[in-house]
């Protein structure tokens, strides 16, 4: 099912290059074209099939039908800019941050076709090299519309994300941020806060528990550091209440209050098996 000519993504990473591979997996696209600043990243992206065509010049997204920014927040909305004098006003573009008002604001005025979204699948470990055409099957995309988004644009959008396997979620760019921060924001953040409280002479001792909780902590610092401040309210809300749980706990241990700790774990046990 062909919904596309020519895609062009800029940023072809792990998100980036796994689109590349699944919307050529699923011949979604005549031609898909890789924009990246590296080299070494296009040439592998055209290795492993998750391109057509790999560049360095914003130029070749001139005449793109389709145009996937799967870059960091920042570097998104600079990018943008200059991608938008390039590409036609009739060039449909979306996104994949991890944060949406910011984007969303931005992005809606230079694009008239523009639609955000955000999937919500990935790897620790990013670049190319860990690209997968699987990744987003059985996952959900929440895609952020406005209230003049066009049409043709959101639909053609949603039948993307439904064809590389994903479920498709409506809701408002301020919505996602919230949610976002509690539920992948936060783990990040505790994440890397938990692995850096550990003794680097103990690391040798780590079992599945370590492992387990900080594996997300193996993410990239660069794109990381950029999702924490763009979505800066919503993340320190979330921390302020993973901050009060964790003095519950302290407080609990300091009193030996057995009872305390045994309700307070009890309840954190039956919220996370609430998670499917």
């Amino acid at each position: 099912m062909r919904l596309f000519k020519k895609v062009v993504i800029v940023g072809t990473g792990l998100i980036g290059g796994s689109m590349g591979l699944a919307i050529k997996k699923n011949r979604l696209a005549d031609t898909v074209i890789g924009i990246s600043r590296r080299k070494s990243t296009l040439s592998l992206a055209r290795k492993i099939g998750a391109i057509d065509i790999g560049t360095r010049d914003f130029n070749a997204a001139a005449g793109a039908d389709l145009l996937i920014l799967a870059v960091p927040v920042n570097t998104l909305i600079e990018l943008s800019k200059k991608l938008a004098k390039i590409v036609g006003l009739d060039c449909i573009v979306t996104d994949v941050g991890s944060t949406k008002e910011k984007i969303v604001e931005k992005l809606n005025k230079l694009f008239p076709m523009f639609v955000g979204a955000h999937p919500l699948a990935g790897l620790e470990k990013p670049g190319i090299a860990n690209a997968c055409p699987h990744i987003f099957k059985n996952t959900i995309c929440i895609i952020t519309p406005v209230k003049f988004s066009n049409k043709k644009s959101l639909c053609k959008i949603t039948a993307l994300w439904k064809a590389l396997g994903s479920k498709v979620i409506f809701m408002t760019a301020a919505e996602h941020d919230r949610i976002a921060a509690a539920v992948s924001h936060l783990p990040h953040a505790a994440a890397f806060a938990l692995i850096g409280s550990v003794p680097a002479k103990y690391l040798k001792f780590a079992a599945s528990g370590l492992k387990d909780t900080t594996r997300v902590a193996a993410s990239d610092p660069e794109l990381w550091s950029q999702v924490f401040l763009s979505n800066k309210k919503n993340v320190l809300r979330s921390l302020g209440t993973f901050e009060k749980n964790i003095a519950k706990i302290k407080s609990a241990v300091r009193r030996e209050d057995c009872a305390a700790l045994i309700s307070i774990l009890n309840r954190s046990q039956q919220i996370r098996e609430k998670i499917a």
